[in-house]
């Protein structure tokens, strides 16, 4: 798969250890060297500032998508070759997600984990087929892979939608992972037959 756009996901506080920062830069360095360019949410703080900042050190070319309510706050970077101010929140996650052939999550808190879980959601009932990816700096997802493991040992993931979410300790790694990444359709009907068999046993 030829990944031109990379969505980014992540905290727009640094987290508590430097590896998160560290992290952060090297992927945006990486996504510029491999000529992919990088949409993110406009801020220029924490995770988010780090990883549109190195991008753009390296050469790299950044979209960012903020919403209004966060430009007045004064968040915004500014100095990214394209800034799009939009409504919502919700037109924000709708136009990363337009602009975007894969996504990655880093670290992050709310947002993030609402974001990638949508983004997860939309690829399970088949709004599209875009590789998903946690770069898991320092196993900080371990607890998220794990719930998500149990999610389906208790029949509420399918196992194959539990496929969708790639994760590796190393950005270089996950971008391997992700262009060569294909997509295996997977019916809802698969999943329906799998419920009935279940709730006759």
């Amino acid at each position: 798969m030829r990944l031109k756009s990379i969505c980014v996901y992540c905290g727009s506080s640094p987290g508590r250890s430097p590896a998160y920062l560290a992290a952060a830069h090297k992927l945006g360095g990486q996504l510029a060297a491999r000529n992919i360019r990088l949409v993110y949410g406009g801020a220029k703080v924490g995770l988010m500032g780090a990883v549109a900042e190195a991008a753009l050190q390296a050469g790299g070319k950044v979209t960012g998508v903020i919403p209004q309510s966060l430009t007045d706050q004064e968040v915004a970077f500014t100095e990214l070759d394209e800034l799009i101010v939009v409504d919502s929140m919700h037109a924000r996650k709708a136009l990363m997600a337009e602009k975007a052939d894969g996504f990655i999550a880093l670290p992050g808190g709310f947002g993030t984990l609402d974001e990638t879980f949508e983004i997860l959601t939309w690829a399970q009932i088949g709004l599209h087929a875009k590789p998903c990816g946690l770069l898991n700096i320092e196993g900080y997802f371990d607890p998220l892979l794990s719930f998500l493991d149990h999610a389906v040992r208790e029949m509420f993931i399918y196992a194959p939608h539990r496929d969708l979410v790639l994760s590796a300790l190393d950005c270089a790694e996950l971008l391997d992972r992700m262009a060569a990444y294909e997509r295996t359709p997977v019916r809802k009907t698969e999943w329906v037959r799998v419920m009935k068999k279940h709730k006759r046993a």
